[in-house]
């Protein structure tokens, strides 16, 4: 698996290296919280990992800062502000037991039922078995996203990066993977595969922030019944000339080739 992590510059790879002989028949970019986990995995694992070490005290300091970023939310501050703050929490603290302590609350989170999304999931096998790579794109980070990638074959994953001095989080990052970040992220490992058509491209998310990665690609899809996201992909079909195409195959998990679709449609790419 190659870990993706946002920098100032863009994209870059981690220490697994990216496969340079390997050629996709096409990328599936995916989003994780309430589109492909049915929680948002970066305040279970804060309440989780703080519960875990410091008991009760634990348990008001993540209350503290749940508290807190619902009120930067609610006052309006942009996703991404609200992000930095979240990892802002971390400073201090060792990279290694953050990612120990991923594994750990994924081992006991995936045991709950409906932990996954299944449907989802058996997308991501479809493409998988149609010899495509998946990439897991997300605004969490890699102690979390690390355990779900390797459960689901995910062969990328494009996150927020904490930066790490002598071993610990100081609190900062570079640049969230969040709205125009996936998008910036999602163009960056479509230049480093340059066989690969963004038109035979999939994308799957949930909420409005996904519309920079949605648009990067020929065939977006909704998970979920957000009213915007469906709008949104709504306008992009009606605004493909003679494509045959309905929402359903937009956005309900379909095949261009199922009931109802032409199969030749050819998108613009946002």
């Amino acid at each position: 698996m190659t870990v993706l992590a946002a920098t100032e510059t863009g994209i870059q790879a981690g220490a697994g290296g990216a496969g340079g002989v390997h050629r996709p028949a096409y990328l599936v970019f995916c989003d994780v919280d309430e589109t492909l986990i049915n929680c948002k995995s970066m305040f279970e694992f804060a309440r989780f990992q703080r519960m875990r070490r410091y008991g009760d005290a634990g348990a008001r300091w993540y209350e503290e800062l749940a508290g807190e970023l619902r009120r930067q939310s609610a006052a309006g501050a942009p996703r991404e502000a609200v992000n930095r703050s979240y990892y802002r929490a971390y400073a201090g603290e060792s990279a290694e037991t953050m990612t120990t302590l991923g594994r750990a609350w994924f081992d006991l989170a995936s045991r709950e039922p409906g932990f996954f999304i299944a449907s989802t999931v058996a997308e991501l096998d479809r493409h998988r078995a149609a010899g495509a790579e998946v990439v897991l794109v997300s605004g969490s980070f890699a102690p979390c996203l690390d355990p779900i990638a390797e459960r689901v074959g995910a062969r990328h994953v494009v996150c927020t990066t904490p930066v790490v001095q002598d071993g610990q989080y100081t609190g900062e990052v570079p640049e969230p993977v969040i709205g125009e970040g996936k998008r910036a992220a999602v163009l960056r490992l479509l230049a480093e595969h340059p066989g690969v058509d963004p038109r035979d491209c999939f994308a799957y998310g949930d909420h409005p922030s996904d519309f920079p990665m949605l648009d990067c690609v020929g065939h977006p899809r909704a998970v979920g019944d957000d009213p915007a996201v469906r709008e949104h992909l709504a306008r992009r079909s009606a605004g493909v000339a003679n494509s045959g195409c309905a929402l359903a195959c937009w956005s309900m998990g379909r095949d261009e080739h199922s009931e109802g679709c032409s199969g030749d449609c050819a998108l613009p790419l946002g």
